[in-house]
């Protein structure tokens, strides 16, 4: 009886022994396969948080419907501005005065200054007898904002003195400008000591203008005690140096040999 007691005990403690080893494994397993769907329900919110170009798509479709259709029922519709230039010129208006001396001539070459304006830079001129000016200013067919100062600077040119073919450079030409200064601005003079050194400028005939303009390609115009100058920002300050050389008292064949000097390095970079 001992014997079969102590074998049914040593049974009874196996049974609770492999009890207990399978009850492990199926433990671990229930908590791995927990922590795997807390991973998958993490990855589905992450994925709920980005945006899919589908989505964007369909979000800019949805939107142009949305405007044809308040289009169609009579509601606003956002309208954006045009992203070119043409067509948003501001209007705006130059005015230049014309001196006596030069009304006749403007008669004259008036279509001849009116055909460019009109024709090429799309904007509108006339002449107020009233205020005795040039009106120009921009109009909705103007393509550049630039077209007005362009007019504004030849029809400058031309009351100024300059011929119409010289004036006329300015429109065709961006590296071209327009600079005046007086005799004053140099050197303060005053009686026949001014008119010398206008002499000195202009030379018997006209020489010394001539070949200063020559050397330099530019345009010189004196009237009185102004001087003004066209040409290209380098050459206008070259004739610009040589008129102020011949105002302080520098001898003509001083300033001609100068501008041989000058004459040649143009040459050469050309």
């Amino acid at each position: 009886l001992l014997l079969v007691e102590d074998v049914v005990c040593s049974f009874h403690s196996l049974s609770s022994l492999l009890l207990v080893m399978s009850a492990a494994p199926a433990s671990s397993s229930s908590s791995s396969s927990s922590a795997d769907a807390a991973a998958t329900a993490a990855a589905l919110e992450d994925d709920q948080m980005l945006i899919d170009d589908k989505d964007f798509e369909s979000h800019f479709d949805a939107a142009d419907d949305a405007d044809h259709a308040n289009a169609a029922s009579g509601l606003p519709v956002a309208i954006f501005p045009k992203t070119s230039t043409q067509g948003l010129v501001k209007f705006e208006m130059r005015k230049i005065v014309v001196p006596f001396n030069r009304i006749t001539p403007l008669k004259t070459k008036w279509s001849q200054i009116c055909t460019p304006i009109v024709h090429d830079l799309k904007l509108q001129i006339r002449f107020n007898t009233k205020s005795r000016s040039i009106e120009i200013r921009s109009s909705r067919y103007t393509e550049e904002e630039s077209s007005l100062q362009k007019a504004a600077d030849f029809v400058k040119a031309f009351t100024l003195g300059f011929e119409l073919e010289d004036a006329l450079a300015l429109i065709r030409l961006d590296d071209l400008f327009l600079e005046s200064f007086q005799v004053d601005d140099v050197r303060m003079l005053a009686g026949d000591h001014m008119g010398r050194a206008v002499g000195r400028v202009a030379g018997k005939d006209g020489r010394t203008k001539f070949a200063i303009e020559n050397t330099t390609r530019t345009r010189i115009v004196i009237a009185d005690k102004n001087i003004h100058i066209l040409g290209s920002f380098n050459n206008i300050s070259l004739a610009r140096n040589a008129i102020c050389q011949l105002i302080l008292g520098s001898p003509p064949s001083k300033v001609y040999a100068k501008l041989r000097t000058v004459a040649t390095r143009l040459s050469e970079r050309t």
